[in-house]
C-alpha cells in the first residue's frame, strides 16, 4: 500500500459504518424488552379474570413456583441466621483504628487524581496534534487551491488521453514547481499506469496524477532524516543558518529560539551577519522578545570573530544551544562562500562535534530559483537540511517535492505563518495531506480534527 492509499484510508470517513452495527445490536434487545411487558400484561389479565380471594392465593402460588428455590429457605428461618454472619463484617471496622489508614485514603485520592490527570494530558496531546495538522492545512491552502486550479484547467479542454495530453501534464507539473525531473518521471509513469488501468475519465486520470505524486514523494523519502540532531546532555549544540538575503534566516532563528527557550533550553544567539544594515539590531530585538542573550559586534566587523566570541561564551556559561546567524550570500559568490567555510572551521575547532546542523534557509515563494540555490549551496557547503519559509504566502508548495526527489536534502523546518509558533518541525505526512487533501480525501467528511496524521498514516 502506497502513501496515497494510506492517507486516503486514514482520513476518509469510515467510522460511519460502525453506527449501523450498534443499531443492529440494539434492535434484538428491544423486542426482548417489549416481550417482557407483554408477558406481565398477560399475567395481570389472568389474575384479574379470577376472583380476588383466588387472586391472592394465585399470587402466592405464582410466587411459589417462581421462587421455589428461595421459598423453602425463607420458610425455614434458620437461614436468616446467616444474616448475622455478615455482621462480622463490621470486624474490618477496627481496621480504621490504625491511624495510617487515613494516610492510605489520601494516597488513594492522590492516585485517583493522578489517574484523572492522564486523560487530560492525552487530550492535550491530541489537541496539539490537531492544531499542528490545522497549521499545515491552513499554511498550504494557497498551494492546494492553485494546484487544484491547474488540474481543473488541464481537464477543461480534455478530450482523450494522448501524447498531447501528457505534454500538458508535464507543463502543469513544472508550473506547480515540482521540478523538471520529477515532472518527467511522473508523466512517464502515468503513461504506463493509464494503459494498465485503461483509464479514460478525467476524474480517474486526475486521481492517478496525484497518486503518482504522493507515492513518488513517499518512496524518495524512505531513507530521509527529517529530525534535528542535538549534542548529548551537557554538551554544546551549534546550529549554523545559511542562505541568501531575504530568505528569512534571522526571523527563523528568532522563532526557533523562542520555541527552544519555552522547552527549557538555555539558548545563545550569535549575530554573524555583520554586513546587512539592521541585521544585528533585528537579531537583538528577537533576543529581547525571547529573553535570550545575543553576542554581537560592530557593523562591518569580522563574522568569524563574532562566532568565536559566541562559542567561547556558550562554553564558559554552559549554554545548551548556540544559534548562529550568517551574512546573506549568493551561492556563486566565491569569497563569501569561503568566509562561510572559515566560520564553520572555527566552530569545529572549538567544539569538535559541531555544528550539528547546517541549515539552508530557502524562500518558498521563489520556486525553482530556490531549487537552484539549494543545488549550488550543496556543492560548496555541507548542508544537512533545509528550512523552507513563507509557505503560507506561496502557491509554490510543490518545491518540497523537487527538493526531496532531485536533491535528496531533508526539509527540517517549515514556516507556515507569521506568529512565533508558526515555524514547525517538518512533518512529511502532514505536508502531503495539506497539499493534496482535496483530491486525496475529497469533499466528504474527514477525520482530521482529532487524528495524528503521522501516526495514522504509518
Amino acid at each position: 500500500m502506497g502513501l496515497f492509499d494510506r492517507i486516503k484510508k486514514a482520513f476518509s470517513a469510515e467510522p460511519e459504518k460502525e453506527t449501523p452495527v450498534e443499531q443492529d445490536q440494539a434492535t434484538p434487545e428491544t423486542p426482548v424488552e417489549s416481550q417482557a411487558p407483554a408477558e406481565t400484561a398477560a399475567a395481570e389479565k389472568t389474575e384479574t379474570d379470577e376472583p380476588a380471594s383466588l387472586a391472592t392465593e394465585d399470587d402466592s402460588e405464582t410466587v411459589s413456583p417462581l421462587d421455589t428455590p428461595t421459598a423453602a429457605p425463607v420458610n425455614s428461618e434458620p437461614e436468616p441466621e446467616p444474616e448475622p454472619e455478615p455482621e462480622p463484617e463490621p470486624e474490618p471496622e477496627p481496621e480504621p483504628e490504625p491511624e495510617p489508614e487515613p494516610v492510605e485514603a489520601s494516597a488513594v485520592t492522590e492516585e485517583s487524581d493522578a489517574i484523572e490527570e492522564v486523560p487530560e494530558t492525552e487530550a492535550a496531546t491530541g489537541d496539539m496534534q490537531a492544531a499542528e495538522t490545522k497549521k499545515y492545512d491552513d499554511g498550504l491552502e494557497k498551494s492546494r487551491l492553485t494546484f487544484g486550479q491547474r488540474l481543473n484547467a488541464l481537464f477543461a479542454n480534455f478530450r482523450s488521453v494522448d501524447e498531447a495530453f501528457f505534454d500538458d501534464v508535464e507543463e502543469m507539473l513544472i508550473e506547480a514547481d515540482v521540478g523538471y525531473e520529477t515532472a518527467m518521471k511522473i508523466a512517464d509513469e502515468l503513461r504506463d499506469e493509464v494503459k494498465l488501468r485503461n483509464v479514460k475519465k478525467p476524474e480517474a486520470v486526475s486521481q492517478a496524477i496525484v497518486e503518482k505524486l504522493v507515492d513518488l514523494y513517499g518512496q524518495e523519502g524512505q531513507a530521509e532524516d527529517n529530525q534535528l540532531h542535538f549534542a548529548p546532555q551537557g554538551e554544546l549544540t551549534v546550529f549554523l543558518f545559511v542562505g541568501v538575503n531575504g530568505a528569512g534566516k534571522t526571523t527563523s532563528i528568532g522563532k526557533f529560539a523562542h520555541q527552544l527557550e519555552k522547552a527549557g533550553k538555555k539558548v545563545l544567539l550569535a549575530a554573524g551577519d555583520t554586513f546587512r544594515a539592521g541585521a544585528i539590531e533585528q537579531l537583538q530585538e528577537w533576543g529581547r522578545r525571547d529573553n535570550v542573550p545575543v553576542v554581537a559586534s560592530a557593523a562591518g566587523s569580522d563574522p568569524a570573530s563574532v562566532v568565536y566570541d559566541a562559542v567561547k561564551r556558550a562554553k564558559e556559561e554552559q549554554f545548551d544551544i548556540l544559534l548562529v546567524d550568517t551574512a546573506g550570500r549568493l551561492q556563486n559568490n566565491v569569497n563569501l562562500m569561503k568566509e562561510l567555510e572559515k566560520v564553520k572551521r572555527i566552530i569545529t575547532r572549538e567544539v569538535p562535534a559541531a555544528p550539528q546542523e547546517v541549515l539552508l534557509v530557502l524562500d518558498a515563494t521563489t520556486g525553482q530559483n530556490a531549487l537552484v540555490q539549494a543545488k549550488q549551496f550543496k556543492q560548496t557547503t555541507d548542508v544537512t537540511g533545509i528550512v523552507l519559509t513563507k509557505l503560507d504566502g506561496s502557491a509554490k508548495g510543490g518545491i518540497v517535492l523537487a527538493v526531496r526527489t532531485e536533491l535528496h536534502l531533508p526539509v527540517k523546518m517549515v514556516g507556515l505563518g507569521e506568529q512565533m509558533n508558526d515555524l514547525q518541525l517538518f512533518d512529511p505526512n502532514r505536508f502531503v495531506y495539506g497539499l493534496f487533501k482535496d483530491i486525496i480525501v475529497g469533499d466528504g467528511p474527514q477525520k482530521t480534527t482529532d487524528t495524528d496524521v503521522s501516526q495514522a498514516i504509518k
